[in-house]
């Protein structure tokens, strides 16, 4: 047999490692792609979803078919899903594959349930429902006969904002923590100017995710636990690259936010009544429903 020369196999492996070197750097870059798609669809299909239900005229989405917003729904639980799975793709350590399809095989169910449970809840709304008010306070409601029905509204509001949250909520926070652990690098990353620009409608968008499904508790273990890794992780060498640096900036702001948000409803004998014991954090629609829609 022919021998390979050494240069040959010396050049070979030159190559190689340099493209192993040039796949670790493009795994490390910034994914703006990713984040901007983040950022944009949970705006307009998360955020925008119930402005799109009361704006749009009732006439072209009549109350025993989906609303508009249904229909962002649906995307929304398609498209996150998607994005999700590519930003794991994308993580530059082997992530455990078994709690990911756990975890997008939940989120998917969760926010299904959430879809059902949502759209009936944003239909009582045009009907007179104060969403300020527990569901055997309201008015259209409170007088219903016979009586039992009240206990369906009543499951319902579970499904939607108990179950469905922890379903979908849950495994989101937990993908986005695995993919926390593996934004550590030896060398020192910058965050791109882009990411700074995406970092504002990021964290407002975290804190209507957090007041609004009322998952407090789950944020901030959730942020905690990101803060005692990147500890853990300096001690050893490493540092947080870009990407980690924007899921963390972005968690940090929201829990400023959030904090603002609280004080500014603490003397809220209305909202307090809603929201009794240690953690107080009204919802937005709540305080539309009590404050705004009201008064319009």
């Amino acid at each position: 047999m022919r021998k390979r020369p050494k240069s040959a196999m010396f050049a070979s492996l030159i190559s190689m490692s340099g493209s192993e070197k040039s796949s670790i750097t493009a795994e490390s870059q910034f994914h703006l792609d990713l984040w901007f798609c983040f950022t944009v669809q949970n705006w307009i299909l998360d955020f925008g979803r119930p402005i799109v239900m009361i704006i749009l005229p009732l006439e072209w989405f009549p109350l025993n078919k989906p609303s508009a917003g249904d229909y962002f729904h649906m995307a929304y639980n398609i498209i996150t899903p998607f994005l999700l799975l590519k930003l794991i793709e994308r993580s530059p350590t082997a992530l455990p594959r078994a709690a990911v399809y756990i975890s997008i095989i939940t989120f998917v169910m969760g926010a299904s349930i959430h879809l059902v449970g949502d759209s009936i809840n944003h239909r009582l709304i045009l009907s007179g429902y104060q969403l300020h008010l527990s569901v055997r306070e309201n008015p259209i409601i409170k007088d219903l006969k016979p009586a039992s029905l009240i206990d369906s509204f009543e499951l319902l509001y579970y499904y939607d904002e108990h179950l469905g949250h922890s379903m979908w909520y849950i495994p989101f926070f937990l993908i986005t923590f695995l993919y926390f652990t593996g934004c550590f690098t030896q060398a020192k990353e910058k965050m791109p100017l882009s990411g700074w620009l995406l970092l504002g409608p990021s964290a407002v968008y975290y804190w209507y995710l957090v007041t609004e499904g009322q998952i407090f508790v789950l944020y901030v273990f959730t942020f905690f636990a990101m803060a005692a890794t990147v500890m853990r992780q300096r001690r050893m060498g490493f540092t947080l690259d870009s990407n980690g640096q924007f899921l963390l900036y972005s968690f940090a702001i929201t829990l400023g936010l959030i904090v603002l948000w609280v004080a500014y409803l603490w003397n809220d004998k209305v909202l307090r009544k809603k929201y009794p014991g240690i953690i107080y954090v009204p919802e937005p629609w709540s305080y539309y429903t009590l404050h705004i829609k009201g008064s319009t």
